[in-house]
């Protein structure tokens, strides 16, 4: 038996989040045994309990906090001294950098870290970038091997020398592409948040945080309905920048045009209620977001960053833009909204792109020859 321990820093319904748990339910029960370490809070949290041994820790959050990140670092060490796992895998960053300094310090042989994009860009300030630059090249020094989801991470990481010629792998990140593409509506998303039926749907689905840039949705919304009046703009998600945005909503009088709608498990039937999906983030690593909206055949508007660039054709599957430039996409959505066989057509072609590797089973079995072949079995 090969006791798999997977540490993540919270269960929201993000990418990282999802695939984390699609991949340790995934896992053959023979000869793997999983349990999780994690922080509280999430929006899976409920559902975590029901599946599999999990730890909750309090002390363990997305923001630096000395004392608390000192003391998720002995309670993440005294975990794995009494659970003795043969293989810690972390995703996301902090948890990825107290997971693996602990697995290193509780004595566990195989430690690795799956990077959903990283934890500094060039929006953050120089000298924050630096040290979470450093931290992680730290990091990686014992790494048994880091998995990116997306070539641009990769090369990130040699450019930042944190990735190294024989201690990295791609495995992308994924869905169950089947389920998406085969999905039929269940119920009536217009009507149930009492939305026009006539009118147009742009949706985005992200956690409100910096990373996902939501205050250029909201100005990219402010453009749109200047000019078509029947289109709503929706957001699923939520996070701590839910009253700065609320505010920015009220300030360009949209609170009857953008509609937060919280989190949702109804991602599949939201997206096949749509008309198309935006995504505005600075950076990413492979957004599941953006692969879910294209197998529900919708065509895709987003910021031409990281992963993002490796699953989004543009002029094919729908228009990448520059970061920032919300007036550029602003005009996109405008042409797809006026434009309707271009927008299916885009759709068509986005549902036709999303192939076996990013089908959240094939990932599954890629995750097993790794562990097997770290573990040399």
């Amino acid at each position: 038996m090969i006791k798999v321990c997977y540490i993540i820093t919270k269960l929201d319904l993000g990418g990282a989040q999802k695939v984390a748990l699609d991949i340790g339910n995934g896992l053959n029960k023979n000869p793997f045994n999983v349990f999780f370490i994690t922080g509280v809070g999430g929006i899976l949290d409920k559902d975590i309990d029901k599946t599999f041994k999990v730890y909750k820790l309090k002390q363990l959050v997305r923001e630096m906090s000395p004392l608390k990140d000192l003391k998720t670092l002995i309670d993440i060490y005294k975990i794995l001294k009494i659970e003795r796992p043969d293989i810690v895998h972390t995703h996301t960053p902090k948890a990825g950098i107290l997971g693996r300094i602990a697995a290193k310090l509780a004595g566990i042989k195989v430690i690795v870290h799956t990077v959903h994009g990283y934890g500094f860009s060039d929006k953050h300030k120089w000298y924050l970038k630096y040290l979470f630059i450093y931290i992680e090249r730290f990091c990686a020094l014992f790494s048994t091997r880091i998995i990116f989801v997306s070539k641009e991470n990769i090369k990130k990481g040699f450019k930042y020398k944190i990735a190294k010629k024989n201690n990295f792998t791609l495995i992308r990140a994924g869905i169950d592409t089947d389920f998406y593409k085969n999905f039929v509506l269940k119920s009536d998303f217009k009507k149930s948040a009492r939305i026009n039926h006539n009118a147009k749907i742009v949706v985005t689905v992200a956690s409100f945080k910096p990373s996902k840039n939501l205050k250029d949705f909201i100005n990219v919304a402010r453009l749109v309905t200047k000019n078509i009046k029947d289109v709503v703009f929706v957001i699923v998600g939520d996070g701590k920048q839910r009253k700065e945005l609320e505010s920015l909503i009220e300030k360009f009088n949209l609170t009857n045009k953008v509609i937060l709608l919280g989190w949702r498990t109804d991602i599949a039937n939201i997206l096949k209620s749509v008309d198309m999906f935006v995504l505005t983030s600075l950076w990413e690593g492979l957004p599941c977001s953006i692969l879910e909206a294209m197998c529900c055949a919708k065509p895709v508007i987003a910021n031409a960053i990281d992963g993002i660039r490796e699953i989004v054709v543009d002029n094919k599957t729908g228009f990448l833009i520059e970061p920032n430039d919300y007036e550029q996409m602003a005009k996109k959505i405008e042409y797809l909204l006026l434009n309707d066989n271009i927008s299916k057509e885009m759709g068509k072609n986005g549902f036709n792109l999303v192939g076996e590797e990013f089908n959240i089973n094939y990932i599954v079995n890629q995750h097993e020859k790794l562990y097997l072949t770290l573990c040399d079995l």
